[in-house]
């Protein structure tokens, strides 16, 4: 198993000598590493990155001020020129806080944790829920995920289409997004929401499931086609 990882240090002795080790580690693949908080951020957020490795010590704003910043969190490791924030960064959810000048046997340690802690997320992410409730004429409904075909955005309410039938329920769009497993459900339009196990073909602007024509819109194209390729893998 290789966590892809990214280094933040301002430091650039410090940041290199990281580098080297994070480089002969068999379990650790960099993809990147920087002193600027501004490329780190927009790195974070954008690539897949499973650890990061951040020193404490930044100009401006320090490391737990900056991963206060961070949205959508990968694990990290905190990296500082003592041991004196070592409470902060584990109240930071921190995998672990290591201390300059690093040594290979502590960092064996670090990334043991993280590794073991990957593989407990990621075994949490493949339970996904087996159904859903909403509410459909003032009532409760249990919704199971595998029966959605799509959904289709009306206004103030959305129709859910089912193997079995359809309903009007209460909700927006990005309500029903937020509640729906990404890993299961894309919104391939601002009015269309699909199961994406049931899409049978798509092609241009336009996805088929069960012979329905739904519309694609053009910035979800290569999003899509990356979620599938990656499905069927």
């Amino acid at each position: 198993m290789t966590l892809n990882c990214f280094i933040v240090d301002d430091n650039s002795l410090q940041r290199f000598a990281l580098l080297t080790l994070v480089d002969s580690h068999p379990n650790l693949n960099l993809v990147g590493h920087t002193s600027s908080l501004s490329e780190a951020k927009k790195a974070i957020e954008a690539k897949n990155i499973d650890l990061v490795f951040l020193s404490v010590e930044m100009p401006i704003i320090n490391g737990f001020e900056f991963w206060d910043t961070i949205t959508n969190k990968p694990q990290v490791i905190f990296v500082s020129l003592g041991k004196d924030h070592a409470a902060q960064a584990f109240d930071h959810d921190a995998i672990d806080y290591l201390s300059k000048p690093l040594s290979e046997r502590r960092l064996d340690q670090a990334v043991d944790k993280a590794l073991q802690m990957y593989v407990v997320l990621h075994q949490r992410e493949k339970r996904l829920p087996e159904f859903i409730y909403v509410k459909s004429n003032s009532k409760k409904r249990k919704v199971y995920l595998e029966e959605i075909k799509y959904i289709e955005a009306l206004g103030d309410y959305v129709k859910i289409i089912t193997k079995t039938g359809s309903f009007i329920v209460l909700s927006t769009m990005k309500g029903m997004d937020n509640r729906l497993p990404q890993k299961q459900f894309m919104r391939i339009h601002k009015s269309y929401i699909v199961n994406l196990s049931l899409v049978d073909r798509y092609h241009g602007s336009k996805v088929e499931i069960d012979k329905v024509s739904l519309p694609l819109s053009r910035n979800k194209r290569i999003e899509l086609n990356d979620t599938l390729s990656a499905l069927n893998a």
